[in-house]
C-alpha cells in the first residue's frame, strides 16, 4: 500500500471516529431542576426600558442560588425567528416550589 493510500485511509477514520463521537452543542439538552420548600417572594418592581428595535423585553425574576433568593434583574434578548421566548417561573410542586427556567419555544405558526 502506498503513503498516501495509508494517509488517506488514517484521515478516513479519523474523521469516521470524530464524527461518532460529536455531538453538536445544539443538540446537546441540559436540564436542572431546583425545587425550595418556601414561596418566592413576590416579583420586583421593574421600570420597562423603551423599546429596543430588533429586541425584546425579558422581565426580572427569583433565581434560587447558595440557599437563597436572588433578583436577577430584566434584561434585553435578540429574537429568534420562529421561536417564541417563555420567561422563567416558579410553580408549586408537591409540598414546595419548583423553578422552570426561561426557554424558547417553537412558534406553531411560523414552523408549519
Amino acid at each position: 500500500m502506498s503513503l498516501t493510500r495509508t494517509l488517506a485511509a488514517v484521515a478516513a477514520l479519523g474523521l469516521a471516529v470524530g464524527a461518532a463521537s460529536y455531538t453538536p452543542p445544539a443538540a446537546a439538552r441540559e436540564y436542572v431542576s431546583v425545587t425550595v420548600g418556601t414561596r418566592p417572594p413576590p416579583p420586583r418592581f421593574e421600570r420597562v426600558p423603551p423599546p429596543r428595535a430588533g429586541y425584546a423585553w425579558a422581565p426580572g425574576y427569583w433565581n434560587w442560588a447558595r440557599g437563597r433568593y436572588v433578583w436577577v434583574g430584566g434584561h434585553w434578548y435578540a429574537p429568534r425567528p420562529g421561536y417564541v421566548y417563555r420567561a422563567p417561573a416558579w410553580r408549586p410542586y408537591g409540598h414546595g416550589w419548583r423553578f422552570e427556567r426561561e426557554t424558547w419555544h417553537r412558534d406553531r405558526r411560523w414552523h408549519r
